[in-house]
């Protein structure tokens, strides 16, 4: 997969394709709405990208003090953009 635009085409299929990062499977299950599965996948991950998703995902959730703990975890800030931009960015860096 080399796009966005293939990433959100996968998003019909039944799974995750199995050569995804699994940062990338989590951000495929966040797309197709299984936020659960998304955070399941990542939760016990403690590497700097997988703190980002993490980040992320709880920002999702409303919890903002546990994703400022993940963004800093991740060297990263909170962005002040929209969460499906945000989901576009993290999908356009884990592809690259």
């Amino acid at each position: 997969m080399k796009s966005i635009a293939d990433f959100k085409a996968s998003l019909t299929q039944l799974q995750p394709n199995d050569s995804l990062a699994v940062q990338l499977k989590s951000l495929w299950y966040d797309g197709v709405g299984d936020w659960q599965q998304a955070h399941n996948l990542i939760d016990h991950l403690t590497d700097r990208d997988s703190a980002w998703v993490h980040a992320y995902l709880h920002r999702k959730e409303g919890d903002i003090w546990n994703a400022d703990y993940w963004y800093n975890r991740a060297h990263q800030t909170r962005p002040s953009v929209t969460l499906d931009e945000e989901w576009e960015a993290l999908v356009d860096h884990f592809l690259k």
